[in-house]
């Protein structure tokens, strides 16, 4: 793949990752309002289907290959690994442990992605080159740094006395049984698993199914239906899936055109046109943005972990990005003697590649 278009797919998931850093810390601020956490989900994925429906059909009409039941079952397998089990997982680890914990294994998730894809030999890394090495030093700074801001957060930047006496309160309801943690902590591994198994699925399905649109709403379609089941063996009573002010209601909209819809179609693009772990790797971004947004809109403060972490995410992303590109260069030069690792990451018919959901 030629250079510009390789910034251009790194460009997408910056907006991407921005567009769901903005989501999450929408969602926060709803869920503390009382709304349950499936609930927002069905919602989410219900209004994702009505926004891509029509645009796959007259975009997509003439393009899109034939519907198979094989077909089906891969969407429907993606959506209850990268929509439902994964956000029912961390949901669930986060009622056991903390937000912060949460993030950190969101964070770890191209990590993962990456030691997921050497298992199945969708990835292949030369060590001793240096496009390989700098992909696995990118990655291991990525997540560091995402670790760093998740974990240590050091003195504000900024004051704000409401914060003061959340974070006090937060302390004091942050003292969890020992045997909770654990349990926790295995939910979230789970629920970083499932996520990071999304992008290998869909890299797969787009291959057979090369329509992004279609592709994902569907997708949407059976994920609505799942969590749906899910938030009704909790949320009984019909009173309690009624948006109450029109926060919640622009919330729901906004993650569901955009958090959904709109990201997840472009995450599957950058998926056929990079590869899995090309397109994970920008997750931890997600953190700063909605720490920015956190700080500009919700008026929480800023601390020196977040700064500090976020300039080591940045700076894992850029040389993660300067390997593959080294990489693309090298299989430049010998296109002609070996297959080379970017035929593992892009779509084509190639007989020598094997390619394959947020909370």
């Amino acid at each position: 793949m030629k250079g510009g278009e390789e910034w251009q797919a790194a460009a997408m998931m910056i907006v991407i990752n921005c567009a769901l850093g903005v989501a999450n810390a929408l969602v926060k601020k709803t869920l503390d309002g009382g709304l349950a956490h499936m609930i927002v989900a069905t919602y989410r994925l219900s209004i994702s289907t009505i926004f891509l429906a029509p645009i796959a059909y007259f975009y997509e009409r003439k393009t899109r290959p034939k519907l198979t039941l094989t077909i089906l079952c891969q969407l429907f397998f993606s959506a209850l690994l990268g929509a439902t089990l994964t956000q029912y997982f961390f949901l669930l680890g986060l009622k056991h442990t903390s937000a912060t914990l949460s993030c950190a294994f969101i964070s770890m998730s191209p990590a993962v992605t990456f030691l997921m894809a050497l298992a199945c030999r969708i990835e292949k890394v030369k060590v001793k080159s240096k496009g390989g090495s700098s992909k696995i030093l990118g990655t291991l700074i990525c997540i560091s740094g995402a670790l760093f801001l998740t974990f240590y957060k050091g003195m504000a930047l900024t004051s704000n006395a409401a914060h003061w006496q959340a974070k006090h309160h937060a302390t004091t309801n942050s003292h969890i049984k020992a045997q909770n943690w654990v349990v926790g902590c295995a939910l979230l591994l789970a629920g970083s698993i499932f996520w990071s198994s999304w992008f290998l699925i869909q890299a797969k399905i787009n291959k057979r199914y090369p329509c992004q649109y279609s592709s994902i709403s569907i997708l949407s379609f059976f994920g609505s239906i799942q969590c749906a089941l899910l938030s009704f063996i909790n949320e009984r009573h019909m009173s309690h899936w009624i948006l109450k002010g029109k926060f919640d209601i622009l919330t729901v909209i906004y993650i569901g055109v955009i958090g959904q819809g709109a990201c997840t179609v472009g995450m599957s693009w950058c998926i056929k046109q990079k590869g899995p772990v090309f397109t994970s790797t920008f997750t931890p971004l997600m953190l700063i943005f909605a720490t920015i947004f956190d700080f500009l809109v919700l008026h929480e403060p800023i601390y020196l972990g977040s700064v500090l972490g976020s300039c080591f995410i940045i700076i894992g992303c850029y040389i993660f990005l300067w390997g593959k590109t080294k990489e693309a260069e090298q299989c430049a030069t010998k296109q002609a003697q070996l297959p080379c690792i970017e035929d593992f990451d892009q779509d084509s018919s190639a007989v020598p590649r094997v390619i394959p959901v947020t909370p």
